[in-house]
């Protein structure tokens, strides 16, 4: 699997993104708190998803003590938006700008 698979099977899944976006808004989170996110789900299950979220980079750990703290890594999502989602959204922009200036000249 290569590193682009990893990440969107990371972002496939509603709780990993919802551990993402705790990390956006409070970064260096322990699993104990980042398992709010899924108050439902066993430490191990959360646990499950951080793992695979490190696997594909977007998160990163650091020993603090006898606890682990857990980083939100912007740089892979970044890098698919860079390779992907932008390549698709800049073709609709300039339509929309030739539209407008269509419209406007009319």
């Amino acid at each position: 699997m290569n590193d682009d698979d990893r990440i969107f099977k990371a972002l496939a899944d509603p709780t990993r993104r919802g551990i993402l976006d705790a990390l956006f808004a409070r970064d260096g989170q322990s699993l104990t708190e980042l398992e709010a996110v899924a108050p439902d789900m066993t430490r191990f299950g959360v646990m499950k998803h951080v793992k695979l979220l490190v696997d594909a980079g977007l998160v990163v750990t650091r020993r603090d003590g006898r606890r682990t703290l857990h980083h939100l890594n912007p740089v892979p999502i970044r890098l698919i938006h860079d390779r992907w989602i932008s390549r698709y959204v800049e073709r609709q922009a300039a339509a929309l700008a030739d539209l407008t200036q269509r419209l406007e000249s009319s």
